[in-house]
């Protein structure tokens, strides 16, 4: 029977990436990070900054969610946190001209619906 090998650090950050961005204003963070691309760029980010944990299963073979919530990647809660929050701030610093472009202010005269009536 063929192995494959399965990341459980990744689920665990993905997870803690969404606890912490709904922590954040919705404008600019939020709106920035629905883009899909820019949301992979952050869990790559964090997932380069972290002890990634391996397993290796049989093909078709469940993982227990008591072994994939058991291994944290970080030391601790705190550094996994402090990687993310690090990472929002890079990627925002990074991509500010396109923020700037794509996601609009969301003052009252400047939202869409007004510009129409």
């Amino acid at each position: 029977m063929s192995k494959s090998i399965i990341n459980l650090t990744t689920p665990i950050v993905v997870a803690e990436i969404e606890r912490i961005l709904e922590t954040y204003p919705h404008h600019p963070y939020q709106q920035v990070f629905s883009n899909p691309d820019i949301r992979q760029e952050l869990i790559a980010y964090v997932l380069t900054r972290v002890h990634n944990v391996y397993v290796t299963v049989d093909e078709g073979e469940k993982i227990a969610s008591d072994l994939e919530r058991s291994s944290n990647p970080a030391e601790s809660p705190f550094e996994l946190d402090a990687f993310i929050q690090q990472g929002i701030h890079d990627i925002m610093q990074q991509s500010q001209a396109t923020v700037d472009h794509q996601v609009p202010e969301e003052d009252g005269y400047l939202t869409a619906s007004h510009w129409f009536g």
